[in-house]
């Protein structure tokens, strides 16, 4: 046994990397920084499984992949759990702006696994994404976005897919722009570090020459009619389009905005927030559980 660990250690694992039942898998690398690295959970089944993609919270800044894989795999679904890069990680690595380290690693991740789907018995088709707050921008992000695959690259993983099936978030941001932003909401503060600035009044100041980084890392500038059906659930307060919340960083209101974009681009979408009468879904597991299983 020791002989297998040290062989496996010369491949660039670690005995912590499997559990003993080999249902799990921690910490496998999806690139080369260390907090490049993901979490799977693997669904009983002889065929090949959906997937639930994980991308934790915490403002691209702080946060872990932790999570409860069980509602999933008891409804035969497997679990990808990611970390990514923090932005004062990819501060330290000149990248820029950013917001772009977080994000590209979301969808690296998911390349990685689709090309991991013969191996893991999973069905690459049928990944839905989910997460709170950042982690649900990142998601949405994901959700909107033209497909990144690359055919011509010399590496197999960049020619998967970044499409979604569908998405299901918690408290997600969808905008980076804080000229929308605070018209939604006039005491809107949060996000000016996804491009390195110190705070939004100093991004409203330099909108016109960041506008292109605002373009491509909004999910809300993505949307188009060929969208996955997206569930959004808020909390705290009934929305409220012009006001004040207590909490405008995970507000119903920006739900409100994307939901008036999807409707009007003919995306399915599903919003869930205080208020809301009789709601179809009590939250995005239960969401994710059944577009995944039908």
């Amino acid at each position: 046994m020791k002989k297998l660990f040290l062989f496996l250690a010369l491949l660039g694992f670690t005995q912590q990397a499997f559990a003993a039942d080999t249902k799990e898998m921690k910490d496998v690398p999806y690139g080369d920084h260390p907090r490049q690295v993901l979490d799977f959970y693997q669904a009983e089944s002889d065929k090949p499984t959906p997937v639930v993609f994980y991308i934790h919270g915490g403002g691209w800044q702080g946060g872990d992949k932790k999570t409860n894989p069980k509602p999933y795999l008891d409804k035969g679904i497997s679990v990808v759990a990611i970390n990514y890069r923090y932005v004062k990680n990819a501060v330290e690595e000149g990248v820029t702006p950013p917001v772009k380290a977080p994000l590209e690693d979301a969808a690296r991740a998911l390349q990685f696994i689709r090309s991991k789907a013969g191996e893991w018995n999973l069905d690459k088709e049928k990944i839905g994404a989910t997460g709170g707050s950042a982690g649900g921008c990142s998601s949405l992000w994901l959700s909107f976005h033209d497909d990144m695959a690359d055919p011509s690259s010399d590496d197999p993983i960049a020619h998967e897919s970044t499409r979604l099936y569908c998405a299901a978030v918690n408290g997600a941001q969808v905008s980076l722009d804080p000229k929308e932003l605070r018209e939604w909401m006039p005491n809107y503060r949060y996000g000016a570090h996804a491009f390195g600035l110190p705070n939004l009044d100093v991004v409203m100041e330099k909108r016109e020459s960041v506008m292109p980084w605002i373009k491509e890392y909004s999910p809300i500038e993505h949307v188009s009619k060929d969208d996955p059906p997206i569930a959004m659930f808020y909390g705290g307060e009934k929305p409220v389009l012009g006001s004040s919340p207590k909490d405008p960083t995970h507000s119903g209101v920006m739900g409100l905005k994307l939901k008036e974009r999807l409707e009007e681009a003919g995306v399915d979408v599903v919003l869930i927030h205080p208020g809301v009468e009789k709601p179809q879904y009590r939250n995005a597991t239960e969401y994710l559980i059944e577009k995944l299983s039908n």
